[in-house]
This record gives structure tokens, sequence and C-alpha cells, in this order.
């Protein structure tokens, strides 16, 4: 199959690459800036945010290829993969810091 990524709407979307795109979901805006997703922006804005969250995690991979020049499909994977475990990373960390934050809070005592 040609490598038709980065042609917009022309562009023919493999089935390999079809399916929910973690990192585009957890890192969303950031995600979409490098990614040439410029649609992610839409996070910024109230209510409509909250569907881009799950938008992004569904069409993330097609609008990524068809915004973006990729390599290959291999090359393009390898990349979101990286943004997955860099979105997993980020989530942990800040789950984490909530519970340590809350265990540290002050308690009223009477």
């Amino acid at each position: 199959m040609q490598n038709t990524s980065g042609q917009g709407k022309e562009s023919i979307v493999p089935e390999e690459i079809k399916g929910w795109n973690w990192g585009a979901m957890l890192m969303n805006w950031v995600w979409g800036l490098f990614n040439g997703t410029f649609i992610a922006l839409l996070m910024f804005v109230p209510f409509v945010n909250f569907v881009m969250f799950f938008m992004l995690g569904a069409k993330g991979n097609e609008w990524a290829w068809r915004n973006k020049k990729w390599d290959s499909v291999e090359h393009f994977k390898s990349v979101q993969r990286k943004w997955a475990i860099a979105g997993l990373v980020i989530l942990v960390l800040g789950v984490g810091a909530g519970v340590i934050g809350g265990m540290m809070a002050p308690t009223v005592t009477e």
C-alpha cells in the first residue's frame, strides 16, 4: 500500500492504524500540536472539551495520519505508542500526587 499520510482528506487511512489512541486522549492538546491535529485545541473550550476528550481517543489515529506526513505505518505506530506511554506516566504521576497531597493535607480536629 502506498503511503498517503499528510494529504488531508485525500489520505487513505490504513486499517492497521484505525482504533483507539490513548496518547491523543490523555495528552490531548499537546498531542494535537505535535501531530498537526489542531482540532485538539478545542480542549480549551468549556463543555466541548468533554466531547473532544473521547473524540481524540476514537479518531486521533485517523486525524494524525491525515494531518502529518509519516515515514511508514510502523513509524506512525511507534510514535503513537510513545505518546500513549507518556500520557499514562503523566496520569499515574498526577493521581499519585493527588493521593499524596490528600494524605498530607491537615485534618481538622475538635
